[in-house]
């Protein structure tokens, strides 16, 4: 992403995430106090005593006005994720945070809404009160600039500021900025549940230098994992590099519940078809020079793999890919992957596979992995940076799609289906 489109999407990006957490029971409600409210509150409760009949989000009428159980006006809200290439950033295999951003229900939004609460020492506020947070976000909320406490103020003033039930008066006890605590805390438990990158690699939607994908694909994936549709952006090159989860929440940030919902505001940037996905890393790790701190690249060099990790397949035949299981063959119905474990060979390029069954190899023109397979009979394999190859070829074969429980028997000679191999390191 250029300088220039990540400050338009810092900057200007619509605010329409609300999230889906059950973070805990809800505490009695107190209603013999009646509390003061902020300038921008109407409150008489606390945001950790809210009643367990709080309306959801854009889905009350205008009699109710505690903004301390009711985000108010951004009652819509968005867990932004991106997915940074030039220059790459976080996990190979993961999508990183970009923010949690309230956005109005009718797709408008505020931002910097209380300048006064602006906190210029996130890594020391949460050094002292969420430290395995802070922890998780040196790892997941990562700034492509390098300065990652930069990136994670600027996330806080523009949009923390702007969620009704963060204000200091919805806290009984308003001490170590709480406000900001919960901000971050909230946001990193979000992310948590939505794993991007498995969903879309479940879907045979894998990162490659050579592949595109269509919008209803990527779409469809994601879709089916969330509940609903999902803002998905991509630059001017239509390289996707971000996604935008929208929720209504009931109750508050900070103890309520946070439901999927359909997004309002700006749609998909992505073109209908021709969609890049492109892996991280392919230039090398970042640079030692940068103030970024060490993310992990893919295991071995773009020939040789090495570890554990799991074999998620692709076809032009079809959209749902599934993976190998533990025998070496090809399964679309559901259930978890098997674990592979690479043991690079001697020469520097290629590796062998073993699963639980045993040590993989090709006899008869079939990938067979099992405990009859000596480890002296085990083929030798390569990887092109993207699959997984055998014999110089990255295309392994199957007569047909497999469906419900039936196993694809898969062939390294031409058969009616094409099928590719993408390697996600455990």
């Amino acid at each position: 992403m250029t300088d220039g489109s990540r400050l338009l999407s810092l900057l200007t990006a619509p605010r329409s995430v609300s999230l889906v957490i059950n973070a805990g029971i809800m505490l009695p409600v107190l209603f013999g106090a009646l509390l003061g409210a902020g300038p921008a509150a109407a409150t008489s409760l606390f945001a950790d005593e809210c009643p367990a009949d709080a309306p959801l989000s854009c889905h009350a009428n205008g009699d109710y006005k505690d903004t301390c159980c009711f985000n108010s006006p951004g009652g819509q809200l968005l867990l932004t994720q991106f997915w940074d290439t030039d220059p790459s950033t976080g996990p190979a295999d993961s999508w990183t945070i970009h923010g949690l951003w309230p956005d109005n229900c009718d797709g408008s939004y505020e931002q910097f809404c209380a300048p006064q609460r602006e906190v210029s020492n996130i890594t020391e506020i949460l050094t002292q009160s969420a430290p395995c947070t802070l922890k998780y976000m040196a790892k997941y909320w990562k700034d492509y600039h390098g300065d990652d406490e930069d990136f994670w103020e600027h996330e806080f003033n523009k949009h923390g500021t702007c969620i009704s039930t963060l204000e200091p008066d919805c806290y009984a006890d308003f001490e170590g900025r709480r406000d900001v605590v919960d901000f971050f805390k909230r946001a990193v438990m979000l992310f948590k549940t939505l794993p991007s990158y498995n969903w879309l690699a479940e879907a045979g939607i894998l990162p490659s230098l050579t592949a595109t994908y269509t919008l209803a694909q990527i779409q469809e994936a994601l879709t089916a994992q969330h509940g609903h549709n999902v803002i998905i952006n991509c630059n001017n090159n239509n390289e996707i590099n971000e996604l935008w989860y929208h929720y209504n929440v009931k109750g508050s940030i900070q103890e309520g519940d946070f439901i999927p919902a359909e997004p309002v505001g700006s749609p998909s940037t992505c073109k209908a078809t021709g969609i890049k996905y492109l892996p991280k890393y392919t230039t090398g790790p970042p640079s030692t020079t940068t103030t970024t701190t060490s993310v992990p690249i893919p295991t071995g060099s773009p020939s040789q793999l090495s570890g554990k990790g799991r074999f998620y397949v692709s076809t032009d035949a079809d959209s749902s890919g599934g993976f190998l299981i533990s025998s070496g063959t090809w399964y679309r119905g559901g259930g978890t992957p098997a674990t592979y474990t690479a043991t690079p060979n001697a020469d520097g390029e290629t590796f062998t596979l073993s699963t639980s069954k045993g040590p993989c190899a090709v006899q008869a023109d079939v990938l067979n992995c099992a405990a009859s397979v000596s480890a002296s009979d085990a083929s030798f394999f390569g990887w092109d940076g993207s699959y997984l190859t055998y014999d110089d070829s990255n295309t392994f074969y199957a007569t047909s799609l497999p469906s419900g429980t039936t196993q694809g028997v898969v062939y390294t000679v031409p058969k009616a289906v094409e099928i590719r191999a993408s390697w996600i390191q455990s």
